[in-house]
């Protein structure tokens, strides 16, 4: 076959893999699945998918399409060629405002789509939790709801027309047509004829409709996927008289990819939602009362109405991101319900709260209901959105598991059916997860599931049967909106009577006849509980590190915790920074998922003795820059910085690492070694001949400029000074300045800059001889080093470091690693983590002191200043922005504004190698390059970090400035 895969290779435009890693990447999603692909494409146009297509029939394999990846159902899993349209098939084709629609190719990701749209005051309404990386193919293919289906209906309500191209390789447009027109296509000698003959005789017999309509979901529950959509066909003419226009994209949406390969959609647009909103958080201290409240509420004009429970809401206390976003919680509500109201009007708004919120006090069940407004609802909807996300964050083999968290029933049997659902998981002694859609009748519950155990994999099957019973007992949909995929396609025949199924296989054997599109998926499915993402009751391997992953039981398991749910994959014109190298790529390897999915399946299945030792590992990580993003924007807190540094250090013990590695790993030495000399070093640094033949030898970008030395290094300068300094103290807490490595030999003055500040507001300097942080060795994996400096650090300052005398730094990289990396690393953890708990990043250490009132505006200019700010990568991970701006805001007259940037792209040394060097640069221009360009000739460009500032410096040829050295001009 790898022959054949060649030669197909060789005609085709795009890309094909197969080797181990790709096949390995593409072999799991979201869901608790896997299945190894034969190989992964990534084609560039419709005749690479219509070769695609003949190399299936030819060769007996089958196409698995795919986008995102995020599915839950294990709809993009399988054994033929994965091909994945997210990174050629991304064009908005069309936008008519007039008609208010779209035409847009399978891998537009949907909130990308409504930006473009919003200028125009339109918006594609359905919205997924992953709405901001989930493309319209897969919403497609799944029939995707999410929270506005109570008012804009889901993806199926939604299309218009769409080219596909048929399992024959034949181009045709499925759109709206007439009862003549559907007769004239009958008599077609070709595969879309007799398509629509077969859909003709299916339908037009009184037995099968009649069968249909008593057997599949009530019609009340338009979350509805469960099989082929062919009951939605029934109410289209010519089987119903008064019934609405045929259009075969009903069957098509939903369809999970099995009949039809999709290249082009045609969507209806709505106008944006009224302009002013407010969100009603509801509390409740049962399950019960919750969802009996449900009817009440939604009697409003509800735009929203979704559940959160206790699980879902205790997860996200321990996540970096979500955790600020749990300001209106308040007490321990065992549910929330968000429920949204929205008028053109704030008059009118605030009388649709007025009503709900009456109706919700008489009734008496919730204990609380903040009123939510502006920024407020994003930050609540935010928290909501990361629940699936969070689910992974449940330490240990245990898992929410999807199995039934996609059940939808008619509003008016919610309570009871979760009464009967309740009573259920009691019997297999379960505490569910109950989150989502609780307005239309949906909830996502999962069990909580050790699915490496047969006793659970038992259970997993056992729940989802009795489940599925229970949902056709309400005559409900056992797929809302997340697909049958593997999970359930087993139990549609349970769903819609053995009858009703014959004529979905029939569907599929028109449109299909050898089964090369997405096989398995919604007719002749595999069992449930086969193909699972881990052996059952297989040994655990175990694999010793040198960083302490107890956190996570190991480190096999912090890698386990990615459940594939894709937030790395937001595209840069999102909030955040994950992932930068999949930013620049948009190829699945360099995501944060690859990552932790690569690595679990090495170290699960090697029988190598080092079980890091392979070159995959090393690709897969390469492109990692370490940003620590991954540690706070990931929801389930995958920190594959971690990961990185560790995997490095195991691999070096069967490969030597390079030169350059050692270079950079130990540049502290050769930089104090340069400091002593740093006329002559720097001379060396920046003569173009010298240079040249430096960064040839280290294998560093020709383009880059080198750093060069301080004149004196900051230990020096604290040395010397600190009895002047020391002079006009007023303020009671004592500030142990941590002179780190960067600092310390290439940029004291930024150093000497702190020092003036925190003397000039009276502040007590106190310093000790202290190591390097170990930035560079965590970075470049050379962990027995960094441990080293992590011990020796934290003896010298375990005992002088506490509330009243804190340890303060300026390079976010160095100082954050106390509060990070030495968690790991550090022999006397209790010792390290109080050191942690008072060690604070300058800007921390000077907003919080503001905060207190013990520093005011009185200290400085009046002059008038525009700033624009740049925080470092691990700020935002570990800390936050906020206090950057707030130092910056103290002036009366400076205004300062947060770049709404992610990685500056440098992260250390990656941006200064040169085969990194492209990536890096393209990784600046997302968003700060531009920004920084675009900033008027007086403003200035504050960044804190000393990669940062060097990025921006070779990405623009701006200078930026050290917050602190801002704030020190700005001293009077």
């Amino acid at each position: 076959m790898k022959a054949k895969l060649e030669q197909l290779k060789a005609i085709f435009s795009g890309t094909i893999f197969y080797d181990d890693l790709h096949r390995i990447l593409y072999a799991t999603d979201a869901s608790v699945y896997r299945k190894l692909p034969l190989a992964v494409a990534y084609p560039k146009n419709t005749a690479d998918l219509k070769e695609l297509i003949k190399f299936a029939q030819t060769n007996n394999t089958s196409l698995i399409p795919r986008t995102a990846g995020t599915s839950l159902a294990g709809q993009c899993v399988g054994e033929g060629i994965v091909v994945d349209v997210s990174k050629h098939f991304t064009k908005i084709l069309d936008i008519d405002t007039n008609a208010k629609t779209v035409t847009v190719q399978p891998g537009v990701v949907r909130d990308a789509l409504n930006n473009e749209l919003k200028p125009l005051n339109l918006f594609f309404g359905p919205n997924t939790s992953t709405s901001n990386r989930c493309m319209i193919g897969g919403m497609v293919g799944n029939n995707s709801s999410g929270t506005t289906s109570i008012q804009y209906g889901v993806t199926r309500d939604k299309i218009i027309a769409m080219d596909v191209l048929l399992s024959d390789g034949s181009e045709v447009t499925f759109g709206d047509i007439t009862t003549e027109e559907f007769h004239q296509k009958r008599a077609l000698q070709t595969l879309e004829g007799a398509i629509y003959q077969k859909i003709y005789d299916i339908l037009i017999d009184s037995n099968n409709q009649s069968r249909i309509r008593i057997e599949f979901p009530k019609e009340a529950i338009h979350r509805r996927n469960t099989g082929y959509a062919i009951d939605e066909l029934l109410k289209a003419k010519p089987f119903s008289a008064d019934g609405k226009t045929f259009n075969m994209c009903q069957l098509l949406s939903g369809s999970e990819g099995t009949l039809a390969f999709t290249t082009k959609i045609t969507l209806q647009l709505d106008e944006l939602p009224p302009t002013e909103s407010c969100v009603i958080a509801a509390h409740y201290e049962s399950i019960e009362d919750c969802l009996q409240s449900v009817s009440l509420t939604m009697q409003h004009n509800l735009f929203t109405c979704e559940m959160m429970d206790k699980i879902i809401l205790d997860c996200t206390k321990s996540n970096l991101a979500q955790a600020k976003n749990r300001f209106f919680v308040k007490g321990d509500p065992q549910a929330i319900l968000l429920l949204e109201l929205r008028s053109n009007s704030k008059e009118d708004l605030q009388t649709q709260a007025n009503a709900l919120l009456a109706s919700i006090k008489k009734e008496g069940k919730s204990y609380h209901y903040p009123v939510l407004i502006g920024n407020e609802i994003n930050k609540a909807m935010e928290l909501r959105k990361a629940g699936l996300g969070l689910l992974g964050n449940i330490i240990g083999d245990k898992k929410a598991v999807a199995c039934i968290e996609d059940t939808a029933v008619a509003l008016e049997d919610l309570s009871n059916y979760i009464a009967e659902f309740s009573q259920l998981m009691e019997k297999y002694q379960q505490k569910a997860v109950y989150y989502a859609h609780a307005g239309a009748g949906e909830l996502h519950l999962r069990p909580i599931l050790n699915l490496k155990k047969q006793e659970d994999v038992v259970l997993f099957r056992k729940i989802t049967y009795d489940v599925a019973r229970l949902v056709k007992k309400y005559k409900g949909s056992f797929s809302g909106e997340h697909g049958d995929g593997i999970v359930r396609a087993e139990f549609i025949p349970v769903m819609i009577g053995e009858k009703n199924y014959e004529l979905l296989k029939e569907v599929k054997a028109v449109f299909d006849s050898n089964n090369i599109f997405n096989p398995g998926k919604i007719v002749d499915a595999a069992k449930m509980d086969t193909s699972l993402r881990y052996e059952i009751d297989r040994k655990e391997p175990e694999i010793e590190t040198l960083f302490d992953f107890s956190d996570n039981q190991g480190i096999l398991r912090a890698a386990e915790k990615c459940n594939g749910s894709g937030d790395c994959r937001k595209p840069a014109s999102f909030s955040g920074t994950m992932c930068p190298s999949y930013r620049a790529t948009l190829n699945e390897k360099d995501t944060t998922r690859a990552r932790a999915n690569a690595l679990r399946e090495f170290l699960t299945v090697s029988e190598k003795k080092n079980k890091f030792d392979y070159t995959e590992l090393k690709d897969v990580f390469d492109l990692c820059l370490s940003c620590k993003a991954c540690a706070s924007e990931c929801p389930s807190n995958v920190d594959v910085a971690a990961l990185k540094a560790e995997f490095l250090h195991q691999y070096y013990k069967s490969n030597k690492p390079t030169f350059r590695d050692k270079a950079f790993a130990f540049s502290t030495k050769s930089n104090r070694l340069a400091s002593k000399f740093s006329g002559l070093s720097n001379f060396v640094k920046t003569n173009g001949f010298t240079s040249k033949i430096i960064k040839n030898k280290l294998g560093v970008a020709q383009e880059r400029t080198l750093p060069v030395n301080s004149s004196k290094t900051l230990d020096k300068i604290i040395q010397k000074s600190i009895n002047q300094l020391n002079i006009n103290i007023s303020k009671a807490k004592k500030v142990y300045i941590f002179s780190d490595e960067f600092t310390n030999y290439l940029e004291s003055e930024i150093g000497q800059d702190a020092l003036i500040v925190l003397s000039k507001l009276g502040y007590e300097i106190k310093y000790v001889k202290h190591e390097e942080s170990g930035r560079t060795f965590i970075s470049k994996g050379f962990l027995p080093e960094a441990k080293k400096v992590a011990n020796t650090n934290v003896s010298i300052f375990k005992n002088i470091i506490n509330e009243n005398a804190v340890l303060v730094g300026i390079e976010p990289s160095a100082i954050l690693t106390f509060r990070d990396e030495y968690i790991r690393l550090a022999d006397d953890k209790e010792a390290a983590k109080q050191i942690a708990k008072h060690t604070f990043l300058l800007e921390e250490f000077l907003a919080e002191e503001i905060k207190n009132g013990e520093i005011t505006s009185e200290s400085f200019t009046e002059e008038t200043k525009n700033i624009k700010i740049h925080v470092h990568c691990y700020q935002k991970a570990l800390s936050n922005q906020k206090c950057t701006y707030d130092i910056l805001n103290l002036p009366k007259n400076y205004k300062p504004t947060i770049i709404a940037s992610g990685c500056c792209g440098m992260a250390g040394s990656f941006g200064y190698e040169k085969e990194h060097y492209e990536v890096s640069m393209k990784v600046g221009e997302q968003s700060l390059f531009p920004a920084v360009r675009a900033a008027e000739v007086n403003t200035i460009i504050a960044a804190n970090g000393t990669s940062c500032r060097h990025q921006i410096k070779d990405g623009t040829d701006k200078e930026a400035l050290h917050p602190i050295t801002v704030l020190r001009k700005a001293l009077v």
